[in-house]
């Protein structure tokens, strides 16, 4: 059995390997899909939507109205710094592929139920492009 739900959050970013407009700072209004597979409780639950909700939204709280930023780029940060902006500094490129894998694990490290034996993460970048990532807990 599966159970999903939509999560958004705003964040900016740059790809500074990017040939096209992407290597400039720019920002998507993200949406993720949060997938969970697992045994079903004696109620016939899997875990609560407002469970879940309670597992998801502080780890994109974190990301909200922030700038996801490659360590490797220093100017960047040094920029972010000067302006006091609120970012978030990864050790990848922060592409759409990237950002999924990074909130896989970022939900498969906290509290999940013991009942979860699957997570599927979907991150759609723009209305019509997505990246999508499962794993096997």
């Amino acid at each position: 059995m599966k159970i999903a739900k939509e999560f958004t959050w705003e964040m900016g970013h740059r790809l500074p390997f990017h040939e096209g407009k992407c290597k400039n700072l720019h920002g998507h209004s993200y949406k993720c899909m949060i997938e969970l597979g697992g045994q079903s409780d004696t109620n016939g639950m899997i875990l609560d939507y407002y469970d879940m909700k309670k597992i998801i939204e502080p780890i994109l709280e974190e990301l909200d109205h922030s700038f996801m930023v490659f360590g490797g780029d220093k100017e960047l940060i040094e920029a972010l710094d000067k302006l006091n902006s609120k970012k978030i500094v990864v050790d990848f490129q922060t592409t759409a592929e990237n950002i999924c894998i990074y909130l896989l694990d970022k939900i498969k490290s906290s509290n999940l139920p013991a009942n979860i034996n699957s997570l599927k993460v979907r991150v759609l970048e723009t209305e019509n492009t997505y990246a999508e990532v499962e794993a096997k807990i």
